[in-house]
């Protein structure tokens, strides 16, 4: 399978650019019936959260965003480039990319705790487990656009920004029947010929992170050593394989928690 090219080492250096350490479809909106299947009840993040890592159930998400981020743009028209979303409401966003982990368990952590999560994917490391991320999808997870080759748009022609985003719609559309609406560049590169590209693929908006966990633990370099209401979290690799992916959710959730706050659907809210 390939690999993306240090994923660590150039997440630590985008961290700088973008914006708490600490160790601790078409798809358009879902319909109300499958966004209900994973936003966390709290009849049903009752039930085995201990099991899961959880010192405490996960607060029931609002049903709807206090104010949505904003309408849909014109054809042609830039996308915003969002590292946070601007709410009152106690969530923070939990995001994947690259496709690269395709652990079973985490199915069930996301429908045991109707967690919503939003999965960024790249077709060159994706591709051979679209099954996978089609049992999330089937469970409400979000699926978005991180290319089709995972390489740094900034510096790109237009041609090959508008093929490595619009290859990537049209694999989405036919391995998993959407159509991204969001799309996050790889290592959060981006120019303005990226906005251009990204606006005639059909992406309403690009979507970075204001906090990322990495392997030395909860970073938020542009805010306070704390996540924030609105925050969107990249859930980043662990190459020492020290933690799984489940581990690593949990350790947001916990950081969340203690702020206050419980896991948003991103897509409700952009």
């Amino acid at each position: 399978m390939r690999r993306v090219r240090g994923p660590a080492a150039v997440l630590a250096a985008a961290l700088l650019l973008t914006g708490c350490a600490q160790s601790v479809d078409p798809i358009e909106r879902l319909g109300k019936k499958a966004a209900e299947g994973v936003r966390p009840h709290r009849s049903a993040a009752g039930r085995g959260y201990r099991h899961w890592g959880l010192v405490r159930p996960l607060a029931r998400s609002p049903v709807h965003p206090d104010r949505p981020l904003a309408e849909h743009p014109g054809a042609h028209t830039p996308p915003p480039v969002v590292d946070h979303v601007p709410t009152r409401d106690p969530v923070v966003f939990l995001t994947y990319d690259d496709g690269a982990e395709r652990d079973p368990r985490f199915v069930d952590m996301v429908r045991e705790l109707r967690l919503p999560v939003t999965l960024f994917l790249t077709d060159s490391v994706a591709a051979p487990g679209y099954g996978h991320f089609a049992r999330l999808r089937a469970l409400g997870a979000g699926i978005q656009n991180h290319t089709v080759d995972h390489r740094a748009p900034a510096g790109l022609p237009y041609a090959e920004q508008r093929a490595e985003i619009c290859g990537q719609q049209d694999r989405l559309r036919t391995r998993l029947g959407v159509r991204p609406r969001l799309f996050r560049p790889p290592y959060g590169s981006y120019d303005p010929t990226t906005l251009r590209a990204a606006a005639d693929c059909g992406i309403t908006a690009l979507v970075l992170w204001r906090a990322a966990l990495t392997p030395a633990g909860l970073a938020c370099p542009h805010g306070p050593r704390r996540l924030r209401p609105g925050d969107i979290v990249l859930v980043g690799p662990d190459e020492s394989k020290d933690l799984s992916l489940r581990e690593r959710t949990v350790r947001v959730l916990r950081a969340a928690q203690q702020e206050g706050l419980t896991a948003g659907r991103l897509e409700d809210y952009l």
